[in-house]
């Protein structure tokens, strides 16, 4: 019989994860009707999510795709359109799904993966695993503890968090719920003063990083927000004007001080902060050149899960035309889309450093909390680890792109 895998991590394997958290849940799953449908958002996606007619206790799901069930079921319709949903027509929400199904690996036989080595260290920081907790915003939209809640269970995972600028609660509060380290998710604006007092307080707080998001100049059309009249304020009048119909109206774009910024600002940033400062939102070879040139201490190949620039290309797809162009001069973290430990393996063959999850962390959160959250990247992990074992690898610097085949 098969030895037990074994890997390095100071978070606990999944299958030995222990909560009580699903006991103010209503009752068992009698029957959990699951209606087999695809991946939300995502018509070609294999991975099917169940919707649940009760909530199910934590133990018994066991893959990221239910716990989006679970979320749905739980959360208001508001608040899961507005973590689930994208851009426009949600083309890119889908391809990224899309573009991770379509790269195979080479797995290698009889390779020694008695223990699975899954420890990596990034910017002077040692961490058990490569899968952080991406920034988004607002989790008190899923639960009343938000963000600290989050980075309770992150902790308990092992998994570092880049704090959002819109999160919910205060900085000084998240840092102070964590046991692990934090980053620091920056948008920029409404003007450069308030920008580095934010940076400034976050840091000040323990944050070790600052990861500087460049991909949101303005506000994007998210058609499920709109719907559900989940409307910013900066955008309030302009809707009004819209919906009045004024003769001669036209759309005009608000301004926002991010719209305003170039490349020169980073190396501003990177000066002031004294700290690793990290580009998000990088999708082109040319883009991450200059990030290089300017300062930055890594890139994040993000295309915000779809929810900005509708039509963008999926993260995986660009992942290794920016590896190459930077040439191991600094790291590449990539977000968008991973939702099994295969999936972030296929990332880490192809030159990622580490691998960020933005919806799924959300889901764990609006379905069971804390646990939730735990759950979800402990699944992540152990996924990890088994599937470097069957590829033959036994830990990351064994990875290289000979592992993957990307199919056309």
């Amino acid at each position: 019989m098969p030895g037990a895998l074994r890997f390095h991590s100071s978070a606990a394997c999944a299958t030995n994860c222990t909560v009580s958290a699903s006991s103010h849940l209503p009752g068992r799953r009698q029957a959990a009707g699951c209606l087999l449908g695809l991946l939300a958002g995502s018509p070609l996606a294999r991975a099917q999510q169940p919707e649940f007619d009760r909530v199910p206790p934590l133990d018994e799901l066991v893959n990221v795709f239910e716990f989006d069930g679970v979320c749905k079921l739980r959360a208001t319709r508001e608040a899961y359109d507005y973590v689930s949903g994208g851009a426009d027509d949600e083309v890119t929400l889908r391809r990224n799904r899309q573009a991770l199904s379509k790269i195979t690996f080479r797995p290698r036989m009889l390779s020694d993966v008695s223990q699975i080595d899954l420890s990596t260290t990034l910017f002077g920081q040692k961490l058990p695993h490569p899968i952080l907790v991406a920034p988004t915003g607002t989790h008190s939209r899923l639960h009343p503890e938000g963000e600290l809640a989050t980075v309770r269970g992150a902790s308990r995972a092992g998994a570092v968090m880049v704090v959002s600028s819109s999160s919910s609660f205060p900085i000084d509060q998240i840092a102070r719920a964590a046991t692990v380290p934090l980053w620091f998710q920056l948008y920029a604006g409404p003007d450069k003063e308030g920008t580095f007092e934010r940076v400034a307080r976050a840091l000040e707080h323990g944050c070790k990083t600052v990861c500087f998001t460049v991909d949101v100049p303005y506000f994007p059309h998210r058609e499920r927000d709109l719907r559900n009249r989940l409307i910013r304020p900066e955008m309030e009048g302009e809707r009004r004007r819209r919906a009045a119909g004024s003769p001669g109206f036209r759309y005009r774009l608000p301004p926002r001080f991010t719209s305003e910024l170039t490349w020169p600002f980073v190396t501003e940033l990177a000066d002031f902060a004294k700290a690793p400062v990290l580009i998000k939102g990088i999708l082109t070879a040319e883009d991450a050149r200059l990030a290089v040139e300017h300062g930055a201490a890594g890139i994040v190949v993000s295309n915000h899960g779809g929810r900005y620039l509708d039509s963008a290309p999926a993260t995986i797809a660009v992942l290794p035309e920016i590896v190459s162009s930077v040439g191991g001069r600094i790291p590449v973290l990539i977000d968008g889309g991973f939702r099994r430990g295969a999936d972030i393996l296929k990332a880490l063959a192809l030159g990622a450093k580490a691998v960020l999850l933005g919806r799924p962390p959300l889901w764990g959160l609006g379905a069971y909390g804390e646990a939730g959250v735990t759950r979800i990247l402990q699944l992540l992990e152990t996924e990890l680890a088994l599937a470097m074992g069957l590829a033959g690898r036994s830990n990351l610097g064994s990875l290289d792109p000979s592992l993957v085949r990307i199919e056309n």
